[in-house]
């Protein structure tokens, strides 16, 4: 019996968390429906799927309501839960487990809310829940009685002379072994119990979102999920104390899955939170439904004359039926199509010469459809009969095959050093052949380099040379407009110094008119000739230009002209 989501599971029963059940074909189930099943069949027959009715987990023996004095913790807490089982107790003849005293406020042994009391009342127990204070007065109320402190009531754990506690939150789940020795599984809820033979024992409470060991895939390395067990101590043997398993928790990511195993029986458990205390129910493995890929060695090879050869190839696959690959008895797909493919290729290199194998470098799907190369016949063995043969044999392992290539291939022996040897000179003659186009290249590249560098020299000095000549041009304009604005200045100046003189000197002749006195005249006219002497000197002989006086002015300068050019000519003699 699989319950999916419950709170509750018994030791015959696999309990796991929520999720999709991953069904063989495209169709999904939604939770709590049973996954696919199917029963190894030894003969030679393929496997025959069995009816979802014949599950591998049976139906349990008992259920928790046949346990006496348990009480699960509901809507009204832990109190509540307290109260129902201390009904049960006195209805059936035991003692009750909740004291009757009445707390004070005054003194005594003090219980704040949110806690019980312990109180050992001659090997039995007495539960305080009312908070306040429980005076040690009268004596007989603490007559043969023995305060043992107190506890928290949202605690994980209780345990007090028979009475036992737990409570678990979200994603929590708690591994309980009854006075009966059954092995029983809560999640997310709690109990309160009381043992009158035997005792409850809790044997671990496990965060269900962070087990312990983690699984991989020891080919490609993902991470198939979670796992965690929790074991119990058995009674001492002459070896010394022994534990065995009595529970294992699983946490299975998305896109992965497990089988379980009993007997011949397998089932698929989908991903999610599970956990199998069912001791007949065992993991059989853990397995991804997503793609991966791998690079295979196979083991050496013999064409058929003689050669031996191994290849490395490249698998690309995705599993799509677990079920089919564990009934084959196979952990992991890589083993399945290892080992098919090993056999196929050795039979396909067996039926080649050496000849038609050594002139194809690659072998994958890039290749396979050429037909035009005439020393294809290794492709066309690859093409198909390992393709062909190596897609059957996938799918009945449940496994869908989705690339394989041939990435590299060594021969061996004496005509594999042979081929060593060609190879080798082959290349040493690619490497030279290489290494003179390096050198070729390289020099090309040095002259291009040269007349870059040279072109752009030569077009920094023309930047230059218009950058001189565009200086030289805006220097001259600049000069032009300076010496033009310099002349224009100095016109204007001139003639408004010109224009000040005849300004002053109308004035001055104006001033001059208005003076009428002869007198005065006569002074005026003897200054400006005082002023004319001084200022040309007083050797200065003044000729009129005008009347009779002037012509003889140009008599005397004729004369004194002839007279110096005479002197003039004589002098070199």
């Amino acid at each position: 019996m699989i319950m999916d989501g419950l709170s509750v599971g018994d030791a015959t029963t696999v309990v796991n968390g929520h999720g999709s059940v991953y069904d063989s074909g495209d169709n999904k189930r939604s939770s709590g429906e049973p996954g696919p099943s199917y029963k190894i069949n030894h003969g030679n027959h393929p496997e025959i799927p069995m009816p979802h009715a014949a599950k591998l987990t049976p139906t349990p023996d008992y259920t928790l309501t046949e346990r006496p004095f348990f009480v699960l913790i509901g809507k009204d807490g832990l109190i509540g839960a307290l109260n129902k089982l201390d009904r049960q107790l006195q209805n059936s003849g035991h003692p009750h487990i909740l004291s009757k005293k009445r707390p004070t406020d005054w003194i005594g042994k003090e219980i704040n809310p949110g806690q019980i009391g312990l109180i050992n009342h001659g090997g039995l127990p007495k539960l305080l829940t009312r908070p306040g204070r429980y005076p040690g007065m009268p004596l007989r109320n603490w007559w043969a009685r023995e305060f043992k402190g107190t506890k928290g009531l949202s605690e994980t754990t209780v345990s007090f002379l028979g009475i036992t506690v737990l409570q678990v939150s979200q994603n929590q789940a708690a591994v309980i072994s009854d006075p009966q020795n059954q092995i029983f599984v809560i999640k997310n809820a709690g109990f309160v119990a009381y043992a009158v033979e035997g005792s409850y024992e809790v044997l671990a409470v496990v965060d269900q979102t962070h087990l312990q060991k983690e699984m991989k895939d020891h080919v490609t390395g993902q991470i198939l999920g979670y796992t965690q067990d929790v074991y119990m101590r058995a009674v001492k043997t002459a070896e010394g104390n022994r534990d065995y398993i009595v529970a294992s928790f699983l946490n299975i990511p998305a896109n992965n899955c497990a089988i379980l195993q009993k007997g011949d029986d397998m089932e698929l458990l989908p991903a999610g939170q599970h956990v199998i205390t069912n001791p007949n129910v065992t993991l059989r493995g853990l397995f991804t439904l997503g793609e991966n890929q791998k690079e295979m060695p196979t083991k050496d090879m013999y064409t058929r004359d003689q050669v031996p050869v191994s290849l490395t190839i490249y698998l690309k696959w995705q599993l799509t039926e677990p079920l089919k690959l564990a009934i084959h008895g196979y952990h992991t797909p890589y083993d399945a199509l290892r080992d098919k493919t090993q056999s196929i290729l050795t039979q396909i290199v067996a039926h080649l010469d050496y000849s038609s194998m050594v002139k194809q470098r690659s072998l994958g799907p890039d290749n396979l459809d050429d037909g035009t190369d005439a020393s294809a016949a290794f492709l066309d063995a690859l093409r198909t009969r390992a393709m062909d043969d190596l897609l059957d044999a996938a799918r009945e392992y449940g496994i869908v095959l989705k690339d394989l290539a041939v990435i590299d291939r060594q021969f061996k022996g004496d005509i594999a050093s042979t081929m060593d040897k060609l190879t080798t000179r082959a290349l040493q003659a690619q490497v030279e052949a290489a290494n003179v186009d390096r050198e070729n290249s390289n020099k090309i590249k040095q002259e291009e380099g040269t007349l870059a560098v040279a072109q752009v020299k030569a077009k920094v000095r023309n930047t230059q040379a218009e950058a001189e000549a565009y200086s030289v041009v805006a220097a001259a304009r600049a000069q032009a407009e300076r010496l033009q604005i310099e002349a224009e200045a100095q016109a204007k100046a001139t003639l408004l110094a010109a224009e000040a003189d005849a300004e002053a000197i109308r004035i001055k002749a104006a001033a001059d008119a208005k003076v009428t006195d002869a007198f005065a005249r006569e002074m005026e006219a003897k200054r400006l000739e005082v002023n004319r002497v001084r200022a040309f000197g007083s050797k200065t002989v003044f000729v009129p230009t005008e009347g009779l006086g002037a012509q003889m002015g140009n008599v005397m300068a004729v004369g004194m002209g002839a007279q110096l050019g005479s002197s003039h000519n004589a002098a070199p003699q």
